[in-house]
């Protein structure tokens, strides 16, 4: 079973190599990377040529003009060529050499699996600042507040053929979206994976300060709306307050 990996890269020089070194520590072989990068102007490029030679032929890349990030991982979707297609942020990187094997092994009779992700320092990435700990897709979970860690999130090719790639109308929590088309509008079959899967600096595109959050929370509703559905009355409270709250603690380090 193939594995194909997309990274979305724009100005990634400072992090990118942690990122790169993770997917070559994987103690699973049959994956493809595939690094889809904005015309980056720092080091970003001269990496990944530095790297290239290290994947043996399994890293494919382009870079060109693009329509933010959301558009940069939906060129690096349609270039995929493995069975199953799942994301790694530039600032991300997996949490040791066994990830790519448990999805494999996890993902045989689902459609969709995901598992826990690390929130960890910017500048020490050893030193885990907040946890998310995922759990079992239930009926309308959505609608309780419930979702995947989207850099956990790996699908088979054939939800993103049927039900589309990630909607770039919207600027953040497009994969909020996508994922709540793919299980609660499609009822995709999927499995969580007691496991953290990805290790995620903090301050990233949706996570980095209260106007995004609020901004993610109306793309929510939006992404709701889109999908034929209604959120619940205290859906916004509800979700607004939990990711102040891990925001506020991240800020303080309280742990």
């Amino acid at each position: 079973m193939k594995i194909s990996i997309v990274t979305a890269t724009y100005n990634s020089g400072s992090t990118l190599r942690e990122t790169l070194e993770s997917v070559l520590a994987q103690d699973y072989a049959d994956y493809e990377h595939i690094i889809v990068d904005g015309v980056s102007k720092d080091a970003t490029l001269e990496i990944i040529h530095q790297y290239e030679h290290r994947y043996g032929g399994r890293l494919r890349y382009i870079s060109e003009p693009d329509n933010g990030i959301y558009d940069a991982m939906n060129k690096g979707i349609e270039m995929a060529e493995g069975d199953v297609i799942g994301i790694l942020n530039s600032d991300d990187f997996f949490s040791d050499k066994t990830v790519l094997g448990r999805i494999a092994v996890g993902i045989r009779d689902v459609d969709i699996i995901y598992g826990n992700l690390d929130f960890v320092d910017a500048k020490n990435t050893d030193k885990v600042v907040r946890q998310w700990i995922g759990s079992q897709y239930y009926s309308k979970a959505f609608f309780k507040g419930w979702h995947p860690a989207h850099p956990t999130f790996y699908a088979r090719r054939e939800c993103f053929e049927k039900f589309g790639k990630f909607d770039i109308t919207f600027d953040v929590s497009a994969d909020f979206e996508l994922m709540f088309r793919f299980i609660e509008r499609f009822m995709s079959s999927n499995k969580y994976i007691p496991y953290t899967l990805v290790k995620m600096r903090v301050g990233g595109v949706s996570t980095g300060s209260i106007s995004k959050i609020i901004k993610g929370n109306k793309n929510v509703l939006k992404a709701f709306r889109k999908n034929g559905f209604k959120a619940p009355w205290f859906y916004t409270i509800r979700r607004l307050t939990t990711k102040a709250i891990g925001l506020i603690k991240s800020k303080l380090r309280i742990y």
